[in-house]
This record gives C-alpha cells, sequence and structure tokens, in this order.
C-alpha cells in the first residue's frame, strides 16, 4: 500500500492528504436543512449532513489529491450513525481510487490492539467467512504504550500488505510535556523515531516501508532530525495551515528526491469557504472552495520544494 500512495502522489504531485473531520460548525446551513428535513434533528440527520458534505468535498478534489484522512472522533460523536457514515466515506473515496488513512490513534496492548487492528486494516473471522469492518488502507497508532501496543498492527499490515503511521512528535502545543523529555540526554520523541526505523526495515515497500511516522508541521527542526532518523519512514505531515504551518516549514520532513512526506489539510480545505480568501464561493459552492484551496496548497508547497 505505501507503494500505492508513493504512486499516487506521483500522479497528482500533490503530496496532500486531506483531512475528512467533519463538524456541523463546517458544513453549510442548506446542507443541514435538506438533511433535517429528510432525517429530522437527529443524529441520523446529522450523520446524512456528513455525509452529503464528505461526498460534495470528494467530488471535487479527488483528482488532485492522492489521499484523505477521515478523524473517526468526528463521526463517533454520531453514535453508530456516525459511524455508517465514516465506512460509508471510507468505502466512497477507495472508489474514486484514493488512499485512506483511518485517523483513529489507537494505542491499547495485547488482544485489544489486534482486535483494533482487524477492525480497521484486517478480516474478522465469522464461521467460515472473513469480513473486512472499516477497510481503511493506513492507520495512525499511539506507540507510547511500547512494543506490545505496535506488533498486532504489524502483523495485521504484512497479511493485508497494508501501513500505519505511528505518533512521534505530534503538532498540538502540549506534545511536548512527554514527547520532548530527556531519555539519557535525548528527548524521548527520538527514541520513539529509532523504533519506527527499526519496525520499518523489516517492513519495506519499494523505496519506503510500511511502517510511517506523524511528525507535525509546526515543529520543523525536530523533523529535520527525525527525517536523518527514520530515512525510509513515510512522514505525515499534519498542522499545516489552519494550525500554524506553511510550505517553508515542511521543507525538511521530504527526503531529497521529494518524496517521503505527505502534508495534512482538514479544516483548511473541508472549510475553506468560511475563509475570508474563499468566501467569494459562497457556502453553495463550497466544493468548489475546498478544490481551491488544495489547488493553492499544492502550489504553496511546491513553490517551498522547488526552491530548497
Amino acid at each position: 500500500m505505501i507503494d500505492r500512495l508513493i504512486s499516487n502522489i506521483k500522479k497528482t504531485g500533490a503530496p496532500i492528504v486531506v483531512g475528512l473531520d467533519p463538524m456541523l460548525k463546517y458544513i453549510p446551513g442548506h446542507v443541514k436543512k435538506k438533511a433535517y428535513e429528510e432525517y429530522g434533528e437527529t443524529l441520523e440527520g446529522a450523520a446524512e449532513a456528513v455525509w452529503q458534505f464528505n461526498k460534495e468535498i470528494v467530488d471535487h478534489t479527488y483528482d488532485l489529491i492522492p489521499a484523505v484522512k477521515p478523524q473517526i472522533a468526528m463521526y463517533e460523536q454520531f453514535g453508530i450513525e456516525g459511524l455508517k457514515v465514516f465506512k460509508r466515506t471510507v468505502d466512497y473515496c477507495k472508489e474514486k481510487g484514493l488512499v485512506v488513512i483511518g485517523d483513529i490513534k489507537r494505542g491499547d496492548i495485547g488482544s485489544t490492539s489486534e482486535a483494533y487492528a482487524i477492525g480497521h486494516l484486517g478480516k474478522v473471522q465469522v464461521g467460515s467467512r472473513t469480513y473486512a469492518g472499516f477497510d481503511e488502507d493506513f492507520a495512525t497508532v499511539n506507540p507510547y504504550l511500547g512494543s506490545d501496543g505496535v506488533k498486532p498492527f504489524l502483523e495485521v499490515c504484512r497479511q493485508e500488505k497494508k501501513g500505519i503511521f505511528l505518533l512521534v512528535k505530534t503538532s498540538n502545543p502540549s506534545s511536548g510535556e512527554f514527547q520532548d523529555r530527556l531519555i539519557d540526554g535525548r528527548p524521548l520523541y527520538e527514541v520513539v523515531g529509532e523504533k519506527v526505523a527499526e519496525w520499518g526495515e523489516s517492513f519495506m515497500g519499494e523505496s519506503y516501508s510500511y511502517v510511517g511516522a506523524v511528525v507535525g508541521a509546526t515543529y520543523p527542526e525536530m523533523g529535520k532530525q527525525l527525517r536523518r532518523i527514520m530515512p525510509k519512514a513515510y512522514i505525515l505531515v499534519p498542522g499545516y495551515g489552519a494550525q500554524g504551518g506553511k510550505g517553508k516549514d515542511l521543507v525538511p520532513f521530504f527526503n531529497e528526491d521529494g518524496l517521503g512526506a505527505i502534508v495534512n489539510s482538514s479544516r483548511g480545505i473541508i472549510a475553506a469557504y468560511q475563509q475570508e480568501q474563499y468566501a467569494k464561493f459562497g457556502e453553495e459552492h463550497f466544493g468548489e472552495a475546498s478544490r481551491a484551496a488544495v489547488e493553492d496548497m499544492k502550489a504553496d508547497i511546491g513553490s517551498a520544494l522547488g526552491s530548497r
């Protein structure tokens, strides 16, 4: 799957993943109105609004991007109806040829971790038959419980030829409370980065590992060091746009081949119509605003990488 992700990146020329993280405040009024008229102001109505919102954005951007990243919490808040839309979104994006990164941030141990891995990346045995649950292509995983929480995902990934992105240095302001703590004179995130490289050595695609890392765009200097520590790991970079990251901040995350990183933008794209820069599109054409935001992001990253 890592080779397919890279192929999609090369084809589009856009190392971009759109974060499908819908919240009701991002969804235009006319979309919610139609959903509520059909299903009422219910969890089912909210889920329908989310689905129509997602579909419009995907329809306007799928030819520009290699991948999407739905954040499962944004769907779980609507209960079972939300999870149905999460699955529907995963399936629709895959039909459009997109790689799907399930942003699930699971971190547990033993059989629990194995169940998470099977549910999101593998197949569950039901009598004589097997079924894929959510069936994403990649999943984000929290490695801070240690190898017990990671190895079940690695086993399922080997079986299914899928991948994971392990949280190494996250983009949130308080990440340093633990991740920057010194261990034998080195920050903890570097130790975790070394484990990512180690786990990935035996699970390689053509040029890059199936085991990637999450490193926030808001920490470019740390990203430079982690790029050296994990030369064959693809880095998923959150924090672009709405969280303050710019194209010039992303250069250290990429290798000299122009590959090695994929940059996430969520509300900067899906709620672009709410920004002054794209207000001209209006609520009715929010999908077109999202497309314009992707095109601008692509140009920003391309310019930064081209000038290094």
